[in-house]
């Protein structure tokens, strides 16, 4: 299986937070639902049940699971916000892809989630001062992450599983 239809835009690599990277990471959240919803106009309903590579999610899987994911990072972060280093609770993604709501839902549900979650989220963003981001999340599989961490691991998940959709409407 080619790297590239399962890290199109590469795989994920901790880096230093500047404050220019973490605007820019700031701006991927904000600008996301608006990508999204371009890279979907105009796909077909084959289009959404094709996997981005033989082994994959569907369109649709993809486009929940954004949901799903991204609504558990706005609330890991408000988490971090108030309590101390507090563990967050992993779940497992490609189960959750598999129940119906998942699977087959209409896309609308969760891109109108994406739109509310990521709206909020970017205030909140916006919010944060250099401590605030210095705060830490325990992830108990992985260990203590400041925020910059997650910030920089969902500025590369959004454009990561866009560029999946992508791929797929490329082929129309």
């Amino acid at each position: 299986m080619s790297e590239n239809l399962r890290f199109p835009v590469g795989k994920f690599e901790e880096v230093y937070v500047s404050e220019e990277l973490r605007r820019q990471f700031i701006k991927t959240i904000e600008d996301f639902p608006k990508q999204l919803r371009e890279a979907c106009n105009g796909m077909t309903e084959e289009q959404l049940e094709t996997k981005y590579r033989p082994e994959g999610w569907t369109v649709k899987q993809v486009i929940h699971h954004v949901a799903d994911s991204h609504a558990q990072s706005l609330s890991r972060f408000k988490l971090g916000l108030t309590e101390d280093s507090p563990t967050i609770k992993p779940y497992h993604e490609a189960l959750w892809a598999e129940l119906p709501d998942g699977n087959h839902a209409p896309i609308e549900l969760s891109l109108s989630i994406i739109d509310g979650v990521h709206g909020r989220w970017a205030l909140l963003l916006n919010s944060m001062t250099d401590e605030d981001f210095a705060k830490k999340l325990n992830h108990p599989e992985r260990g203590l992450y400041d925020l910059d961490y997650f910030l920089s691991l969902y500025d590369w998940h959004s454009r990561h599983h866009l560029a999946h959709i992508c791929l797929v409407k490329s082929e129309k």
